[in-house]
């Protein structure tokens, strides 16, 4: 709903009260382009909380890490009042923010994730990367929230509508179309450069490699793998067989030193 505010400015909301919210950095990604980078009016009726303004602008809350009010912290359970200050701030995955309230029970230091079906071809890649990463095509959203939920998975997405299911705790919304450059966002946003460990999991079922002898996978290898190859791993859950070729060496370079060499 749109109704207008006493200054002669559009306030989004309907109501008697009226409060000020301001998002910042990539929060502003959600928002039409005439709201980016300034305050915004919100009217409304009683208490209602937090999080209901904040997704009505169309910001998930899955991308909020911090919520300051005239001054100070608040959690999700905070019910507006009128003419409060609201700042909105995204995740600080990489920064401890443990002095103030936190809106989620812990961050995910464990990072796994589980990818919508627009999102197969970043599945592979971070996997590529040595990330556990949950994907399938026929996931619905349903079953990504779920997932999410009981397995404490972050969610990737291009579908930001994903991101308001109410269960959904963390989550991202990639913001690029091509592939190289959505692992370099995953990656500088999660900050998990240091933790690609290429030649680690398989790309087809997410499963761990384990080492073997090139003599147990000697007679699945071609000719020319056979006779330039030496170390070998293999899928415990598919059987599939894997050896560190030129694209180990490529995936190194296209993401650990790239982004490791551009902060």
């Amino acid at each position: 709903m749109i109704a207008s505010a006493g200054s002669g400015e559009e306030s989004i909301g309907r109501g008697s009260h009226r409060a000020e919210f301001r998002f910042y950095e990539e929060l502003n990604d959600f928002l039409p382009a005439y709201q980016r980078k300034r305050s915004l009016r919100y009217a409304f009726e009683n208490s209602p909380g937090i999080k209901d303004p904040i997704e009505a602008f169309g910001v998930p809350h899955t991308e909020v890490e911090l919520i300051v009010v005239s001054g100070h912290s608040v959690g999700f359970d905070y019910r507006l009042r009128p003419d409060d200050r609201v700042a909105v701030y995204p995740m600080f995955e990489s920064f401890d923010v443990t002095p103030l309230v936190r809106l989620r029970d812990r961050p995910l230091r464990r990072t796994a994730f589980v990818v919508d079906v627009n999102l197969g071809k970043l599945a592979r890649r971070l996997r590529m990367l040595g990330f556990d990463v949950l994907y399938d095509a026929g996931f619905h959203d349903d079953e990504v929230a779920a997932i999410s939920a009981e397995q404490h998975r972050i969610v990737l997405t291009r579908d930001r509508r994903l991101l308001f299911i109410k269960c959904i705790t963390h989550g991202y919304w990639v913001r690029s179309v091509q592939v190289d450059e959505q692992v370099r966002e995953v990656l500088t946003r999660f900050d998990l450069v240091r933790r690609i460990r290429v030649f680690a999991r398989c790309i087809v079922c997410n499963g761990e490699l384990i080492s073997v002898a090139k003599q147990d996978v000697d007679a699945e290898l071609e000719p020319r793998t056979r006779r330039y190859f030496e170390r070998f791993r293999r899928c415990p859950n598919c059987r599939k067989v894997y050896w560190e070729g030129s694209h180990v060496d490529d995936m190194r370079k296209r993401y650990l030193d790239g982004i490791a060499g551009n902060p």
